[in-house]
Parts: structure tokens; sequence; C-alpha cells
């Protein structure tokens, strides 16, 4: 790997912790001096001072600290928590369109990673009514989108533990500089969520970075005549009670908590299986022209033909959501995707890929998003040369014929900085251009055996870029730190050397 590759794998912060450094040779050579002679030995080693007791110093150590703010993401230092893992979400909620007001509860099932004496969740507007920790009241203050929670008891390291956080209110929208709105957007018969990156603490409380992932169970009551789309699959049939409907939906797979989505509205809903037999559920807003049928059909045939590539299905059931929303962009939520009023079958592609890159393998930090992305744009290019449009390489040829001059190489893939984590050449175009060089070099059996390790091996996890181009070194046996170091972190064209003829 090349250095800056090394480095990043050196060292990888999660939760707010680092990992111990290794132990270098000279303080495994002074450790040994403090070693005693073994028996029969001609010499003994150099006298030195006893080491220092710390049993009083550690006495003396706090059992009990707060847990971090954020896990120290460099593109958001806020988002996430440390000291704390989650494996459940537990969301309920009943929602009013008029007003758009929301009101309902949050219990959050998670294990403590060091001694908490407080803890925090991401979470931003709303009331908040009460909060509870193992059942027992606890005291809360908000601090930006900090929700900063006291429990009535430290809680130990190692120990399982729930919070519940009831609240109520209209969930408040954020702008991200490369989407534009996101969080729960309204639309004109309900709403929809669409949350990458930070936008889930508009309608829930939660450890909001990638890095954390949970299963999810909802529970949503909404007037009657609406219908409720999740992720997962539902639990059960929806109940009908004094002009409500409340619907039910578990996800038992881990989910990045920007990918929770709930979709309300007057949908046309299908249920039904692929051709595999996997469950495919869709759903379209009747305002949308768009045949549900079609949805339906394109996204079983899309999913089976990215099965035959990337690996089984990672998820129980898939489908899609598309809901009459003024947003500009789709988003690959787990399970069905939510496209914004239109979708064309490239799109439905790109978004159905991510499926396994992005949502079943996520990035460990923001900076990674070309994981995501860039294996998503080349999963179109893969779809439209095998059925019978553009080959990958007419495709990359135009791409890579963009002036050497042009600033749109300016901006290195698996560094793009925080203001252009989206733009479209830089973490889009550039890495699906990598991977199809490395295609190009290492044959179409090598590569797709990447591919397919790559999702088998990080499933339901996370990774990073030095993890990719570890991977693509032992499945290939070849030395490839000057093709990512071209490719993936110069801000230029990679040279025509780093192109295979």
């Amino acid at each position: 790997m090349t250095q800056r590759i090394r480095d990043s794998r050196r060292v990888r912060q999660v939760h707010g912790t680092r990992r111990p450094r290794p132990v270098r040779a000279s303080e495994r050579a002074a450790a040994l001096l403090l070693v005693p002679a073994a028996a029969g030995c001609a010499t003994a080693p150099p006298t030195v001072p006893p080491p220092v007791r710390t049993t009083a110093i550690a006495a003396r150590a706090p059992m009990f600290a707060p847990g971090a703010p954020g896990v120290g993401d460099p593109y958001f230092p806020n988002a996430g928590n440390g000291g704390y893992d989650v494996e459940h979400y537990d969301i309920a909620f009943a929602y009013t369109p008029r007003g758009r007001r929301i009101a309902g509860r949050t219990r959050v099932t998670a294990t403590a990673r060091q001694g908490l004496s407080r803890f925090d969740l991401d979470f931003v507007g709303h009331r908040v009514r009460s909060v509870t920790v193992d059942g027992r009241r606890a005291s809360f203050t908000r601090r930006g989108q900090e929700l900063v929670i006291t429990p009535p008891a430290g809680i130990p390291a190692g120990a399982r533990f729930t919070a519940e956080v009831a609240y109520a209110g209209s969930p408040a929208q954020e702008k991200d500089p490369g989407l534009g709105r996101t969080g729960w957007i309204p639309t004109s018969d309900g709403a929809v969520t669409l949350s990458q990156p930070t936008g889930s603490a508009t309608w829930f409380p939660l450890n909001d970075h990638p890095s954390d992932k949970a299963t999810y169970a909802l529970k949503v009551s909404v007037p009657k005549g609406l219908r409720v789309l999740a992720n997962g699959e539902p639990d059960g049939r929806p109940a009908r009670h004094g002009g409500r409907t409340t619907f039910r939906w578990r996800s038992s797979r881990p989910m990045a908590g920007y990918l929770a989505t709930v979709a309300i509205g007057k949908f046309k809903v299908a249920d039904g299986r692929t051709r595999d037999g996997l469950r495919t559920i869709s759903a379209v807003d009747p305002a949308v022209t768009r045949d549900p049928a079609w949805l339906q059909r394109t996204t079983g045939a899309v999913t089976g033909w990215a099965a035959r590539l990337f690996g089984p299905f990672p998820f129980d059931s898939t489908g899609g959501i598309l809901d009459d929303a003024s947003v500009g962009y789709a988003l690959e939520t787990q399970n069905r995707p939510t496209y914004p009023g239109t979708v064309d079958t490239g799109l439905l592609v790109h978004e159905l890929a991510h499926q396994w890159f992005g949502d079943s393998v996520s990035v460990t930090r923001w900076q990674d998003i070309w994981l995501n992305e860039g294996f998503a744009t080349y999963a179109e290019w893969l779809w439209t040369e095998q059925h019978g449009g553009r080959s990958a390489r007419k495709t990359f040829e135009e791409a890579y014929g963009r002036p050497a001059n042009s600033p749109d190489w300016k901006v290195p893939p698996a560094r793009p900085g925080r203001k252009a984590m989206f733009d479209t050449f830089a973490v889009y175009t550039r890495p699906a251009m990598m991977l199809h060089v490395l295609r190009t070099r290492v044959g179409d059996a090598a590569f797709f055996g990447i591919l397919r390790a790559w999702t088998a091996g990080h499933a339901g996890g996370n990774a990073t870029t030095a993890d990719f181009a570890a991977l693509a070194e032992r499945e290939t046996g070849l030395e490839l730190d000057r093709f990512f170091e071209a490719w993936l972190f110069t801000p230029a064209r990679p040279r025509q050397s780093e192109i295979p003829s």
C-alpha cells in the first residue's frame, strides 16, 4: 500500500476510541530489562529501579466518565457519539399531516464501551418530554445537535442498557451543501425521510454515524387513508382504530442511521417475489405517472442481475419507493431505495447497487464515500454494457478525455473534502474509472472475484479505502500502490501509464 493508505489503516478511530498502537521494538527491548534472569543464565540483566507501583493511581482513576459528543469523523466532528454501541432502535410515533407534527418515543438499546457517567444522542428540534435509562428517569440537556443524558447512576463498561426518549414537535429540515434538503421532508399527502448524511436526527434520536449500525423496529400511526413504507419487512397487519391506522415494520439486518426511512402517503403498493424468490415491496405515489408494475418488475430484474455479479442480495427483501417529493436526488434507503418523483433504469441500477456497496458494506468514515458512489456508478456502466448499450470502455474513454488541466481532476476521490464529498466527477465518475482500469488490468474473473470477496467479507459491517486496497492486492497478488495513489489520492489526471492498453 502507499504510505498514505498504510497510515489510514494503522490507526482507525471508531466510536471515539483508538486502537492501541503496536509496541515498538525499542520498547520491547526496554521491557526485557525488567525481566529477572532465567535459571542457568550466565549473566543477569543490569540492575534497574523497580517499576513505580500504580495501584493507588489506578484506584483513584474514575470508573465513569462522559461519552464523547462525536466519533471524530473528519468531515462531521459532532456526528455520532462515543462510549457506547447501539444494538437496536425501537421507534414509535404518530404523524398528523395538518401541522406536520409527530409525537412519539424512541427506545435505544446499547452496550457501554466504557464506564459512562453520561452520554449523548444526536437529535435536533422537537420538545423532549422525558428521558429514562433502564426505566428510571434521567436528567438531560440540549447542546446544539446533542441530547446530553445523565442517568441516575453510572453505567459500567460492558453493561447493556436502554434509553427511552419521549418527544413531540415539527421535525426540522437540514440542508447539505451537496444534496440540498435532507431529513424529514413533507410531501403533498404525507412525508418522506431522506437523511444522508446526518438528517435522521431531525426525526428520531440516535447515534448518527454509519460506523454504528443497528437493527430497527418502527411503529407509525397515521390518519386513515394513508399508508406507511419503511425499511425491512412488515411486522404484522396494519391495525385500524379511531380513524387512524398503525403500521409496523422491522429490519433485522444492521443498518446505518442515515439509511433509515419512513414514507407516508396514498401509495399504491405491490408486494410480490422476484424470479429468484426474493420478496419485493414497491410503492408509487398516485401523483407520479410511472407505472407501479414497471417499478416492481424492473427492481426484481436488476436485483437478480446484480446478485449474479456481486453476490447474494444482502437483505430479506428488495423494492422501491417512488414518491412525489420535491428534492433533486434519490437515496439508497436500505431494502428499498427512494426515488423523487421520477426514475429510469439507470438510476434504479445505481441505487440498487448501493444495497451491496454502501448499505451492507458501509463506510467507516465519510471521507471514503467513493466506496459507495464509485461502485454504484460502475454498476450503471456494467448494466448498460451488458444490455446492448455503450461499453464500459467507451464510457471510460469519454470521461478520461477531459483536459488534464480541468478542475475536475483536482479533487482526489479518497479525500475530496467535506464540501466536495458528493462531487459528481470526483466521487462518482473517477472511482468508476478506477474500477474499470482495475478490471482491465486483472481480467474479469479476478475483478468480479474482488467484488464478491468485498461484499462477503464486510457484509453487515464497515470498511475503508485501505481495506479495499488491501483486498485487491491480496486477491490478485499484484503490487497496486502506485495505481491507487494515482487514481484515489492524487489531485491530477492519472498518466496513460496507469491505463492498460
